[in-house]
């Protein structure tokens, strides 16, 4: 890898002391922050190394996304109604076009994905598992130069796509992880597809496997009511406590959403170290619930380790943390009560507390020397800054994703000047057209259109 100085921008740390460096300079070698300093003193220790302008601007940390589906979704973007419920959502759209979806598809639905998800600053992403191809989806991701976590499928109901026995559901889990490997950005992770669709043996089988290859683990709980009055009927207690009782809890496991929770639930999670992926915008979308039931505020003031996510096209539809941060930031200010976060609260979220609750906080979530470089530069010339205000409120309310400039992951460009560096973005939107058409025609579903398409020849000149 390269060495390269990113010079004169403000640079947001999100160290310990959540200092914010002014008119600095960044020396990044071998994939790494080797220094932070002034710009002469950085140049002094490594004269000659190429720059990268950041005058004026703002340098953040990479943002984290801890939910983030990459497959099927991105090839049918805003395509689910928005007046059905989230089952009808995920069983008669979602998991129909799961199943039929090609490993071409998946590679470039992830490379998709993560190029957009550079273009707004998020260098870190979890995939949480229902993919049927992760060796493609793991080459489409690097393909685009984020740093992923990725897994596969894992359930072990019956009659539904990529379903196997628990035993054959941990072998391929495995086999997934050792075929993707556990070094470099792009790193293999146990995934369940969780709610009630797992047996008891494979969620401890899954835990134990996470726990022998060194990973982490993400299964879904609980977005909606439903979990609760399931595992009620099957185990005669709530998903949480018959989850503390399977022994499976622990600072390895990483619960997607995790919304309808109960007194006891919180105390346990919290005294378990499990983290919560905390997806608003999806919640929202979907009408789940969360202004009546969420709780993950309430998480991160009593010590827990929470990150954000964004969910699919078809939930959140935008793979922007930033997005994320500010929305969970309102909804919890609206309800009121003790637990509402402030700016700069949420804004760790999105960077070192996301990290940690990830299990990533050593290598990513804050510009310290010896970390990642994965760095984000923002251009403060957009009227979106101008003028600028306290940096952890613009950051959150200001909502400046858009002004996403240059982006590196281990110290490689893969954005510069707002373009990305690692894909042709024009030949990649010409093959997710054709692929998403006949995805579409495949499953046999008509994306229904709430306005009716007019071809201007029709007009005949009247309007």
């Amino acid at each position: 890898m390269s060495a390269i100085l990113i010079v004169g921008g403000d640079v947001v740390t999100m160290n310990g002391r959540r200092e914010v460096v002014t008119d600095a300079a960044i020396a990044v070698v071998g994939g790494r922050v080797a220094a932070i300093g002034t710009p002469a003193a950085v140049r002094s220790r490594f004269p000659g190394t190429p720059e990268l302008d950041a005058r004026g601007c703002v340098v953040i940390p990479g943002l984290v996304n801890a939910h983030q589906h990459t497959t099927a979704d991105p090839l049918v973007r805003s395509a689910i109604p928005d007046d059905i419920g989230a089952q009808e959502a995920i069983f008669d759209w979602a998991v129909p076009l799961h199943a039929a979806v090609t490993g071409d598809d998946d590679e470039l639905s992830a490379t998709l994905t993560a190029v957009e998800s550079l273009t707004r600053g998020v260098t870190t992403l979890l995939e949480p598992g229902t993919v049927a191809h992760p060796l493609r989806v793991a080459a489409g991701l690097r393909a685009a130069g984020i740093r992923a976590r990725v897994g596969r499928w894992g359930w072990d109901v019956d009659g539904q796509p990529y379903a196997l026995p628990a035993a054959e559901a941990l072998a391929a889990q495995e086999e997934t992880v050792r075929a993707i490997g556990t070094d470099g950005p792009v790193t293999g992770w146990v995934t369940l597809v969780g709610h009630d669709l797992a047996s008891d043996a494979l969620f401890a089988g899954a835990a134990a496997l996470a726990q022998r290859l060194g990973t982490g683990v993400t299964w879904h709980l609980s977005p909606g009511p439903e979990d609760a009055v399931a595992y009620a009927k099957r185990a005669g207690t709530r998903p949480v406590l018959h989850l503390r009782d399977l022994g499976v809890l622990g600072p390895r496991l990483l619960l997607g959403h995790a919304v309808h929770l109960d007194d006891a639930e919180v105390d346990v999670l919290l005294e378990s170290g499990t983290a919560v992926a905390s997806c608003p915008a999806a919640y929202l979308r979907l009408g789940q619930g969360y202004t009546r039931a969420g709780r993950h505020a309430e998480l991160v003031r009593r010590g827990g380790r929470v990150a954000l996510g964004c969910d699919s096209h078809n939930a959140s539809d935008v793979p922007d943390v930033l997005r994320a941060a500010w929305l969970l930031a309102a909804l919890e200010k609206d309800r009121g009560g003790p637990w509402a976060l402030r700016a700069d609260e949420a804004f760790a979220l999105a960077t070192i507390d996301g990290a940690r609750a990830a299990g990533l906080g050593d290598l990513v979530g804050s510009i310290e020397v010896g970390k990642a470089a994965d760095l984000v530069v923002l251009d403060t010339r957009d009227p979106a800054w101008t003028p600028r205000g306290d940096l952890a409120t613009h950051l959150v309310w200001g909502a400046p994703s858009h002004t996403v400039r240059d982006v590196l992951v281990e110290g490689a460009v893969v954005v510069r000047d707002r373009r990305v560096t690692t894909v042709d973005v024009e030949a990649l939107g010409r093959e997710a057209a054709e692929r998403s058409a006949a995805l579409l025609r495949r499953t046999g579903i008509d994306v229904p259109h709430r306005w009716p398409r007019v071809p201007a020849v029709h007009l005949g000149g009247q309007q």
